[in-house]
């Protein structure tokens, strides 16, 4: 199954995607990791985007679409993958069907996190209020521009999927393990629906 985890930063994508990983065995494809490998590995393709992250610029959608589609290309991804932190942007999501569909490949499920952001924050608040150490980017301020973020480019991919029939929602308030268990009952109805 290929799919896509969406949701606010702070929402637990990346915990429920390696849950995913452990139970069905589909390797999650980070476009940051996939983007620091290529660097460390010194490909022809990393040492253009060492350059371009050298700038300070943003690595155009065109690399990020080239190293994804090499990814899943490789034989762990065979019987599935799950994206993460890609796409952002629904010119992005565009590029990733064309992509699948020159590959003979599809989407088969979209699945948004719900969180409220009023959550986030405070989730935050209490991390830093528990913790004597916290990261340079888990604090308030980060966390409210990179909802602004995600509420302005990437929220508009919601309905885009939706009109294709493939995204499901599920609560994200809820612990991790309803998460999942809501996560696996959207897996299944979509398989069910499929077949």
């Amino acid at each position: 199954m290929n799919l896509i985890l969406f949701g606010p930063p702070g929402a637990g994508k990346g915990t429920q995607a390696d849950l995913l990983t452990q139970r069905h065995g589909w390797p999650k494809l980070s476009t940051g990791d996939m983007l620091r490998a290529a660097v460390a590995a010194g490909t022809a393709t990393g040492r253009k985007v060492k350059k371009i992250i050298e700038r300070g610029e943003l690595v155009p959608d065109k690399i990020v679409v080239r190293l994804i589609s090499e990814r899943i290309d490789e034989a762990d991804c065979a019987d599935g993958f799950i994206l993460d932190g890609f796409p952002r942007t629904v010119p992005q999501a565009r590029a990733l069907d064309k992509l699948l569909k020159k590959k003979k490949l599809s989407l088969d499920i979209v699945i948004e996190i719900v969180v409220d952001d009023g959550a986030l924050l405070e989730r935050i608040r209490h991390r830093a209020r528990q913790s004597a150490e916290t990261r340079a980017d888990d604090n308030e301020d980060t966390l409210k521009t990179r909802l602004d973020v995600y509420h302005a480019q990437t929220t508009p991919l919601l309905p885009y999927y939706d009109r294709q029939g493939k995204l499901r929602k599920v609560d994200g308030m809820q612990d991790i393990e309803a998460v999942a268990a809501a996560i696996e009952a959207a897996l299944r109805t979509m398989a069910e629906e499929a077949a």
